[in-house]
């Protein structure tokens, strides 16, 4: 048998230079003419070493070397495969009318439990019906807001078609099956996925809608126990070889969970290729997102030891790639450091107008639309460990106002550099646009208060999350009641977006 696989391998690696590789040519120079299925076989499990992409037709081809292209468009809506993946397998757990009647009520019950238990701090312990609850509710946004930080790295040519991924705490799989989704079809994908709990159960459904090409394997182990240096029998990572370690580390609405968030994610840090990058997400509530960047800033400018062969006796230092910025040489943010990115509601999935409508009317807690989530806020870090920024900018004090000196700014008009940082936080339609911004060098939060709109001005409103702007003319006022500095941006006040 090994010599059988090992002439497959050979034959397919000298005809992928040469032309597609056909399962059933290579039956024809393989000892004892094995069935092409066999062959066919046996190319799927060996793609991921060989490079080789499945087509349509059955042959298999290397994969492309060019980077994955940005999103086109906003995403608009859960996939339906997916989304019949999870009714079918609600339906097999629960019954048909799984979102009615008994399982109907455990299941909303649950997704009440766990909502209270996470907005007091408790820990969530997930057992098959928490596992359910939280694919309804948070499957969808989760799926939606990987894609959007995905964006970051693919705007700038940092994302390859051939990507091996580690996802640590993947839960019921929202990031993974963004990610997929992100990837073009001739992508190569090599996903190992770390989840101890019972969404794994879940998860494990869900990847069995995925692509022939994406390579799926579940370590049912927790992320502090997990050894990232074999992920695979025989299957060493190496991140200080050319083409070792992981392309992406996913650590997605999991910080918040573990004892020692700082100490995994430097570990799972050491694990990157060269050129790899760690996605860090968390939901955009106070207490989540403030923690993730807390986490960012300690890990910021560490060193990691990756061995010999690197390029530096020391290894290399982790860098903030987005959406925070460092524009001062020397400078680190210090504020509480609250940033979170929108994006556009989702429609509606099948699975959740089912649970909300058919929510008993004698059932007083229901507010209509209780057990719909579509919104997609989500805070994200960026960091690799080849010293790249998605902004890449030095300022002096000669021409730029910095907010580490803004206390003796304030009643003056300024210039200043900034990224914005937020979409408009303000709750009232009716009052002025605020929006947090940052230069990475605050102790204290600033945001740009835009009180009279002009043509001059409006590039602050049509900027993007993170995106760099200049803003010059800005008064700088001290808000008491917030503890913070507002840049008042009016009539007087030039915006300009900064490519």
């Amino acid at each position: 048998m090994t010599d059988r696989r090992e002439s497959i391998r050979s034959n397919a690696k000298y005809l992928r230079n040469v032309r597609p590789v056909d399962p059933e040519e290579i039956c024809e120079y393989v000892e004892g003419n094995p069935h092409p299925a066999v062959v066919r076989q046996t190319l799927r499990e060996e793609a991921v070493d060989l490079e080789l992409i499945e087509r349509d037709d059955g042959t298999f081809v290397p994969v492309d070397d060019e980077p994955v292209a940005p999103l086109e468009r906003a995403i608009r809506a859960f996939p339906a495969d997916y989304e019949r993946r999870l009714e079918d397998l609600l339906a097999d757990r629960y019954g048909p009318r799984w979102y009615d009647g008994g399982s109907g009520d455990l299941l909303r019950s649950t997704i009440r439990r766990f909502k209270a238990d996470y907005l007091e701090g408790r820990p969530v312990e997930y057992d098959d019906d928490v596992a359910a609850g939280y694919a309804i509710y948070h499957l969808p946004g989760y799926y939606a807001a990987v894609q959007y930080a995905l964006d970051d790295l693919a705007e700038r040519g940092l994302l390859g078609q051939r990507l091996r991924v580690l996802d640590v705490g993947a839960g019921v799989g929202g990031p993974a099956l963004g990610l997929f989704e992100y990837l073009p079809d001739d992508a190569l994908c090599e996903y190992h996925a770390i989840e101890p709990s019972a969404a794994a159960d879940v998860l494990s459904e869900l990847l069995a809608e995925t692509d022939r090409n994406v390579h799926t394997t579940i370590h049912r182990t927790t992320a502090e126990a997990f050894d990232p240096a074999a992920v695979a029998e025989g299957d060493m990572v190496d991140p200080t070889a050319p083409d070792g370690g992981f392309d992406l580390v996913l650590a997605c609405n999991v910080l918040s969970e573990l004892e020692e968030p700082v100490a995994v994610l430097r570990s799972y840090l050491e694990t990157l290729a060269p050129d790899g990058t760690v996605l860090a997400m968390a939901p955009a509530d106070k207490h989540t997102s403030i923690q993730l960047r807390e986490v960012e800033r300690e890990l910021e400018d560490e060193q990691l030891w990756t061995g010999p062969g690197n390029g530096s006796a020391g290894g290399d230092r982790v860098t903030v790639y987005s959406p925070t910025v460092r524009l001062w040489p020397g400078e680190r943010p210090t504020d509480r450091g609250w940033s979170f990115d929108v994006g556009p509601d989702l429609e509606v999935p099948s699975f959740q107008r089912r649970l909300d409508e058919a929510t008993p009317a004698d059932d007083d807690e229901h507010a209509p639309g209780e057990f719909v989530n579509v919104d997609v806020q989500y805070s994200y870090s960026l960091l690799r460990r080849d010293g790249s920024r998605r902004i890449d900018l030095s300022l002096e004090t000669g021409d730029w106002a910095k907010m580490a000196e803004m206390d003796r700014h304030v009643t003056n008009r300024i210039d200043l550099v900034a990224a914005k940082l937020s979409h408009s936080l303000s709750d009232d339609p009716n009052a002025n646009p605020l929006f947090k911004i940052s230069d990475g060098s605050e102790s204290i939060d600033h945001y740009a208060v835009l009180t009279a709109e002009t043509a001059l001005n409006r590039p602050l409103l049509e900027a993007e999350y993170g995106e760099l702007c200049s803003l010059e003319g800005a008064l700088a006022l001290w808000n008491d009641d917030e503890g913070a500095y507002n840049l008042v941006v009016d009539e007087e006040t030039v915006v300009d977006r900064i490519a």
